[in-house]
């Protein structure tokens, strides 16, 4: 799953990764992308907190790109 975060800003990239995590079974993976800076620090912060795992991180440029899978 995908989640379009570009051009968002926190607290939207956040709240829309933890929506989508909620929707999915535990053990799946959804992806979010971000132009958001704080999202580097605001995700991987949110899915420690909520018990989930950053199994990934890209940044390329201003573009970040997370994968978490739900715990």
């Amino acid at each position: 799953m995908l989640v379009d975060c570009i051009g968002l800003k926190c607290p939207l990239p956040v709240l829309r990764a933890r929506k989508a995590l909620l929707g999915l079974a535990p053990g799946k993976v959804v992806q979010v992308e971000s132009s958001d800076p704080m999202a580097i620090l605001d995700l991987p912060h949110m899915a420690r907190e909520e018990g989930h795992d950053v199994v990934g991180q890209q940044v390329n440029g201003e573009r970040a790109t997370f994968w978490i899978r739900r715990g």
